[in-house]
């Protein structure tokens, strides 16, 4: 996951380079505040398929029709830039990881529901 993230990032222009004292987050504070939207992206779309593959059919012994996953991702990454879309650059991590609380809270809520 993090090769396929530092690859699209350095094809976008940012620097993938990272903290010696601590290898896990990125030099660039714009870089590490990507891969954590990245992160939050891919989780919050795992759980999106997997209550996609879990809804019940609205046919008695007819198999769900599995939703397109190309669709799927879109659905999912609009969500994602949605959510961040009101997020300001002063925010900083903080901000980013109350983005990532109310997209969690948003998809419990929806599991609930179902």
């Amino acid at each position: 996951m993090r090769s396929a993230f530092e690859a699209w990032a350095q094809r976008d222009g940012h620097i993938v380079r990272r903290r010696e004292d601590k290898p896990e987050e990125y030099l660039v504070y714009e870089t590490q505040r990507r891969w954590v939207i990245w992160q939050a992206a891919l989780a919050h779309g795992a759980k999106a398929a997997d209550a996609a593959d879990a809804a019940p059919s609205k046919f008695d012994g007819a198999k769900a029709v599995q939703p397109d996953e190309a669709a799927v991702r879109n659905r999912v990454l609009n969500e994602v830039l949605d959510a961040f879309s009101d997020l300001d650059d002063s925010a900083g991590i903080e901000g980013v990881l109350k983005v990532i609380q109310g997209l969690k809270k948003k998809q419990k809520a929806t599991a609930e529901q179902a």
